[in-house]
Formats: structure tokens, C-alpha cells, sequence
């Protein structure tokens, strides 16, 4: 089961078919994230959130892009966190600082990734989402959560490392035009300065339960 809080009070025991069904907005105040759970993460310097949808990037990779929006209440935002391929996580167990995890897009099945293909607006490193329920990934669905020492805090900013190329995940500050007009260019950047930081919203938070 699902622990679900609103403004930090408890409101309700929910199921992640809940989460799909009614889409359920929920905040996060205090504790820990979890393996396994469904959430948002927001861009602390942009004020965006994680986004993707069944839209393909007209160059580069051609994969399913990943962008920023500024809506709260956008079910393409909801992620959930996974253990890394060959070590993974305990459904429930706390991620730590240090831990490599997998982000898996709640409504395509597709994983977070990154190459070395050029994201389309700023140039940066392109940022994409790979695959689905029946594909396995690879190593490029790899991130390292950086975030001092401890757990993975709901009310904390941390960075998300790409594994492969050493380049954090970042918001470009630019946007797209038609056919997401106004939506944000997530890339992969060198640098962990501006556009960086990321904090866990809105979202599902798994108690115990599998592997994942």
C-alpha cells in the first residue's frame, strides 16, 4: 500500500490503480523516497516539472522526448523510481545519496536516458525516454542520486547524475514551440550549477513490499 499525504496530513491509503484512475495529487512535507513509488519531481530553479508524453523528437535520437511543464496536475509527470538493472531496489526500502536508480514514466513504461545525441534546442546533451514494459534498458537509464549523505528526503533538492556520461539532468531554460508549445528542454548538462536541483512533489510513496 501507498502512504499519501496532502499539505503534510495524512488523507487516505491508496493503490498506485488509484493513482491511475483518479490521478491523485498529493504532496510530500517530510520522510523519506522510496523504491517503488509513484511521484513528480519539480526543478527548483525553473519550477517545472519532469514531463514526457507519446511525442518523438524531430532530430537527434528520434526517441520519445522529455520536457518541463509548469502544471501541477499533468499525469504525464508522474515517475516511478526503480533500483538499478543488475542490483535492484526493495519495494518501500529508503533511496540513499549514492544510489543508482532507474526513472520509469508512469503512462509509456519508457525510462528516463540519456547518449550522446545533442538536445534539440540548447545543444546540451539530449535527455530522452527509452523503451517500454517489455524492454529491458540498458545502462543509459542509469542515474546517481547526489544529495550529500543519508536518505533521499521528500523536502530536500538533490541531482540526478547520468552514469554513462557524467552529465546531471537540467533544465535549459529554453522552450519548444508547436506541437508543446511552451514546455521546457530537459538536457543533460556538465555542470550541477543553475537548472540542476530537483525535489520530489505530488505522488505516490511506497511503504514495503517486492523487489523492483
Amino acid at each position: 500500500m501507498a502512504s499519501v499525504a496532502r499539505n503534510g496530513a495524512s488523507i487516505a491509503l491508496l493503490s498506485l490503480a488509484i493513482l491511475h484512475s483518479q490521478f491523485a495529487v498529493v504532496r510530500s512535507k517530510t520522510f523519506s523516497v522510496t523504491c517503488g513509488s509513484t511521484i513528480k519531481l519539480k526543478n527548483t530553479d525553473h519550477q517545472v516539472r519532469l514531463h514526457s508524453h507519446e511525442v518523438q523528437y524531430g532530430s537527434g535520437s528520434g526517441q520519445q522526448s522529455v520536457t518541463g511543464v509548469s502544471t501541477a496536475d499533468d499525469v504525464n509527470s508522474y515517475w516511478t523510481i526503480l533500483g538499478h538493472l543488475q542490483k535492484p531496489c526493495t519495494r518501500g526500502q529508503a533511496i540513499k545519496c549514492g544510489d543508482v536508480i532507474r526513472l520509469q514514466h508512469l503512462q509509456t513504461k519508457a525510462k528516463l536516458h540519456s547518449h550522446h545525441f545533442k538536445a534539440p534546442l540548447s545543444g546540451n546533451q539530449e535527455v530522452s525516454c527509452f523503451g517500454d514494459s517489455d524492454v529491458r534498458g540498458d545502462t543509459g537509464d542509469h542515474w546517481v542520486l547526489e544529495c550529500g549523505v543519508g536518505e533521499w528526503e521528500r523536502d530536500t533538492s538533490v541531482k540526478l547524475k547520468h552514469i554513462d556520461t557524467t552529465k546531471y539532468l537540467h533544465i535549459s531554460g529554453r522552450t519548444f514551440n508547436k506541437p508543446i508549445t511552451g514546455q521546457y528542454e530537459v538536457s543533460a548538462h556538465g555542470s550541477s550549477a543553475n537548472g540542476a536541483d530537483w525535489k520530489a512533489e505530488e505522488g505516490v510513496y511506497i511503504n514495503k513490499g517486492k523487489s523492483l
